[in-house]
């Protein structure tokens, strides 16, 4: 059991042994979801790849107008935070391409230490820089040319999403919240996925603790997560989530940037932390999707209850999806971005 368990930790969410070159969605601006831009064509929708310091860090964006895009006119945005080890080429991109031919200029960035943006040592997971970086796209994005400032949204995608409630607890720029997929990194790291792991918290804290002491004393970096999996050991893993994971980020989704190691130090943040803590807070509009097939469904229903603060709330389930299915299925992307274009239009009148 305790090696299955370091098999599941190491495949959640992300790993990215596969090249990029052997993606047979690279493109010119990096984007491996499918039906991505290729090029800017006047017009037409277009990506604009951006830097912009945060803390003293540089962070790494794509921002996506709309067409017939008119910096003199004024439109809705969008910040969009990605999954857990992934980056901005991915699933984000993908919906912040499609909300973007919806008629809003978003926003969708590598969080800081991860990616291609900066930050050392590379690959630290800490609730507390995620949550900032969804304040800093705000920032970044509320300024820029042709947005209204008073109507920014933000949805947040897997881990994302859990940063996102996060945020939007006091972050009231955001006029709306939006998850898909809500992944509750704190309480997965913590209790272990499905709440498997009660038994060894303790352990893994105190190996987290020697993880830093080390980190400080000798500058040796602990990672986690890097085990890397033969199809034979993916297929027997129990849970959909790790399997079409493991390939969506291995595999069909491939990006350089994207992995699913983490420094074993950040445990520390991650296990004291809960995306529900503080969730009355929100008091904006919020809308909250998941496959219901998805074996991370347990955890949207629980913040969605919890979330006790606004009246104007919906949740909405993607019949037959799950999880991962979220990210690039077409007809589960379909349905996902009808509701956030409902939700969205109706609430950045």
């Amino acid at each position: 059991m305790k090696r299955l368990n370091t098999i599941l930790m190491s495949a959640v969410l992300t790993a990215s042994s596969a090249s990029f070159a052997d993606n047979p969605k690279n493109n010119p601006f990096g984007l491996v979801y499918g039906d991505a831009l290729t090029q800017n064509i006047s017009g037409q929708v277009n990506i604009h790849p951006v830097t912009y310091s945060l803390n003293g860090l540089k962070i790494a964006a794509n921002v996506y107008t709309p067409a017939n895009y008119n910096p003199s006119q004024k439109y809705p945005a969008i910040v969009i935070a990605h999954p857990n080890g992934g980056v901005k080429e991915q699933v984000s991109g993908l919906y912040a391409q499609k909300l973007a031919e919806k008629g809003y200029i978003t926003i969708t960035a590598d969080a800081a230490y991860q990616g291609a943006s900066g930050g050392e040592p590379r690959n630290t997971d800490q609730p507390s820089h995620r949550i900032e970086d969804i304040h800093g796209m705000a920032d970044f994005i509320s300024q820029y040319q042709g947005v209204d400032a008073h109507r920014i949204g933000l949805l947040g995608i897997c881990g994302g999403g859990g940063y996102s409630l996060a945020a939007a607890e006091t972050d009231k720029r955001f006029k709306v919240i939006a998850t898909l997929s809500m992944f509750n990194s704190g309480r997965v790291r913590r209790n272990g996925f499905m709440d498997s792991q009660l038994s060894t918290v303790q352990q893994r804290l105190k190996q987290a603790s020697d993880a830093r002491e080390e980190q400080v004393s000798t500058g040796k970096i602990t990672y986690i997560g890097d085990t890397q999996l033969t199809d034979e050991q993916v297929a027997k893993l129990p849970f959909d989530l790790y399997r079409q994971g493991y390939e969506y980020y291995t595999k069909s989704h491939a990006h350089p940037n994207s992995t699913a190691k983490y420094t074993m130090s950040s445990l520390l943040d991650l296990m004291r932390w809960d995306a529900t803590d503080h969730i009355d807070l929100i008091n904006q509009p919020l809308l909250m999707m998941a496959g219901d097939k998805a074996d991370t469904l347990y955890m949207t229903e629980d913040a969605f209850k919890k979330a006790t603060g606004t009246q104007d709330k919906k949740l909405f389930l993607i019949p037959n999806a799950t999880h991962i299915e979220t990210y690039w299925k077409p007809e589960y992307v379909k349905q996902a971005i009808d509701q956030l274009t409902s939700f969205y239009g109706s609430k950045l009148k």
